[in-house]
């Protein structure tokens, strides 16, 4: 007897009742017309437009961070200036104190006379009075 249920290789060949059926079937293709040559070069000097205004922004803010960063350098060269200014200040305070300047005319060899002048010793024993009225 046949081992007729387990094994493919014995069954037997089916029948094809059916025929497959082709159904055609028409598609409509619609093509996209291109864009005429003046819309596109309208286009193109938008873009281009576009591209000048915003290099144009661009620019100006560079020269406005520019002009900021000169501003910040003056006022440091400013406030330093100022510091400098405040010590030399002082020094022409110190050296014009008349005090000083006494001790400074007699340690030179400059004598004060009575008349208000101020006698300059030129020589061993000869003197000359400056700034006499």
């Amino acid at each position: 007897m046949a081992y007729v249920n387990g094994n493919l290789a014995l069954q037997p060949k089916r029948k094809q009742d059916k025929q497959t059926v082709i159904k055609e079937t028409k598609r409509v293709v619609v093509t996209r017309k291109s864009l005429p040559v003046q819309e596109k070069l309208l286009y193109l000097f938008t873009v281009v437009m576009c591209v000048l205004v915003a290099g144009v922004i661009i620019f100006r803010y560079a020269q406005i961070y520019d002009m900021n960063l000169d501003i910040k350098q003056l006022n440091n060269d400013y406030q330093q200036m100022n510091v400098e200014m405040e010590d030399l200040k002082k020094q022409v305070e110190m050296l014009s104190d008349p005090e000083r300047i006494r001790r400074m005319a007699e340690s030179q060899g400059m004598v004060s006379s009575l008349e208000g002048g101020i006698s300059v010793r030129t020589g061993d024993s000869e003197t000359k009075t400056a700034m006499s009225e």
